[in-house]
């Protein structure tokens, strides 16, 4: 009998070890530096992206820059399906459309829980193709005269890929 019961306690001290372990795995899971990720959708394709850059909103020299950037393939009969979560779009956020021509590219600020989807045709009649999306994450600065400016704290990519 005492062998068994030497054995059922390392039976009971091993799972118990892998229960802490799995239960501890379970409970810091989500506790890391998760950072928000946008995703695109166009005729049946799909991505998610991290940050190309992400700072801290109240020090914007505490950056964390992964440099992350999507790729979506598009053609010129389905638009791109932008979506962001809530984690952005509770907060002001700029989307950048970037043209064949840079110089044609646009932006749109929305306003805190207005937006968390947005779609974008592929080909806009005066300035061309879209070749890529931005989102980005805004706060006021200070600038050197003392106006005050907005500017991005995080920033997501996604170049979209032509045929």
């Amino acid at each position: 009998m005492t062998r068994l019961v030497r054995w059922l306690l390392v039976v009971l001290v091993v799972l118990a070890s892998v229960g802490a372990g799995v239960g501890a795995s379970v409970l810091t899971r989500n506790t890391g530096s998760h950072l928000p990720e946008i995703s695109a959708y166009s005729h049946g394709r799909s991505v998610r992206v991290g940050p190309f850059v992400y700072c801290n909103v109240v020090n914007l020299n505490d950056c964390q820059n992964p440099q992350t950037q999507g790729e979506l393939p598009v053609t010129d009969k389905f638009p791109v399906q932008l979506s962001v979560p809530a984690a952005i779009g509770q907060a002001p956020w700029r989307l950048l459309r970037v043209y064949e021509d840079e110089r044609n590219s646009t932006s749109t600020i929305y306003r805190p829980n207005t937006e968390l989807a947005v779609t974008i045709p592929t080909v806009d009649p005066q300035r061309g193709k879209l070749t890529g999306v931005a989102v980005q994450l805004l706060t006021l600065v200070q600038d050197q005269n003392g106006d005050l400016q907005d500017a991005p704290h995080a920033e997501w990519s996604v170049r979209l890929i032509w045929p």
